[in-house]
């Protein structure tokens, strides 16, 4: 979709469950082996009482819907608030949720609500995102 064609409203998501192999491969990926991601032990003497996704793995999915869907292939990600609201959960089917804001055409630039749902429709994650749309 072109930036013409994107309309202030339009909305694209994207889901993920967050198992356990998910959980270990971003920690190695990042090198974030905190064990409350990793140890079911160290994580239910936590104050989540078990083991929970990290954070920045439920970001990512907001990215990999801006990169891939809305607006699509060739945006470039300028900014991102973010704001965590509860915990992903081993096990938990997460959703990222884009939706256009504002259109600001002298530069092509969108401006997006962003946030992510578990399977039961609670909020974990809600912020904003400005991106840049080019057309290769």
């Amino acid at each position: 979709m072109t930036y013409e064609q994107l309309e202030i409203g339009a909305e694209d998501s994207l889901s993920l469950t967050a198992d356990s192999e998910t959980v270990k491969q971003y920690a190695r990926l990042v090198g974030d082996l905190n064990p409350v991601h990793l140890d079911d032990v160290y994580a239910a003497k936590s104050f989540f009482k078990k083991r929970v996704a990290h954070g920045m793995l439920a970001a990512g999915l907001i990215s990999a819907v801006l990169g891939t869907r809305l607006p699509g292939p060739g945006s470039i990600y300028l900014a991102q608030e973010l704001e965590f609201k509860r915990p992903v959960y081993l096990g938990d089917t997460i959703t990222a949720r884009v939706k256009v804001l504002e259109k600001h055409d002298r530069h092509n630039k969108l401006k997006l609500h962003t946030w992510v749902e578990n399977q039961a429709g609670k909020t974990v994650l809600d912020g904003s995102a400005v991106v840049l749309c080019r057309e290769f």
